[in-house]
């Protein structure tokens, strides 16, 4: 198989030196990147992350939502399965100022619009030049939740036509072990208690492997 997996916190600039981001270390989707070319897959890493890459992963640094949609949708035509486990920013300024904004002492404010959803996006055109629906490309995608984990992470799955959906906690950013908990489409939910990443990963896989 061939997966196309995302990594990351991407960066949204204000100005040319100052940008939005979040926490994610973007440990999980090089844990994935490296077992799934443990288990003999081609693999391409689309990155937002520092982290060094992985050995024998094509790699693809991005910054910006932006930019990594614009690299998602150039790599999606050749994969068999995209795992999104970058944390892809919701907002970007609307209009990032071309130098750097002074500071005045007064407030600022900043206009926001919404990012693409990337994964809502493949999970539309997961079948095309794929042939029937089963011939379909695997799409998984991560959600992180505060509340109501399962329940927002299965609308998630629904809603934006997964495959499989890894849910867990704010808990799990930038850290070596994480409590998730994975459902397949159309299956019970399957639970991982305080696991390291690298061992998540692999079950990831492994799960993919068997769809």
């Amino acid at each position: 198989m061939h997966f196309l997996i995302t990594a990351g916190g991407t960066r949204e600039y204000i100005d040319p030196v100052r940008f939005i981001s979040n926490a994610s270390s973007g440990r999980m989707g090089y844990a994935l990147a490296r077992a799934a070319r443990k288990a003999g897959h081609n693999v391409t890493l689309i990155s937002a992350s520092d982290l060094q890459p992985p050995v024998g992963v094509e790699f693809v640094g991005v910054d910006s939502a932006a930019w990594m949609f614009e690299a998602v949708k150039n790599f999606f035509a050749k994969c068999d399965c995209l795992i999104m486990a970058a944390a892809v920013s919701d907002y970007t300024p609307t209009r990032p100022a071309r130098t750097k904004i002074k500071r005045t002492g007064g407030s600022l404010t900043i206009k926001l619009k919404p990012t693409a959803d990337i994964l809502k996006w493949a999970g539309e055109h997961k079948t095309e030049g794929r042939g029937t629906r089963h011939d379909g490309r695997i799409v998984v995608g991560f959600a992180l939740e505060d509340k109501n984990l399962r329940a927002n992470a299965e609308k998630k799955l629904k809603g934006k036509n997964l495959d499989m959906i890894i849910a867990n906690s704010p808990a799990a950013i930038g850290s070596e072990r994480a409590e998730v908990q994975i459902k397949l489409a159309g299956q019970k939910w399957l639970k991982l208690s305080q696991t390291s990443k690298p061992i998540i990963a692999r079950k990831i896989i492994s799960l993919i492997e068997n769809i």
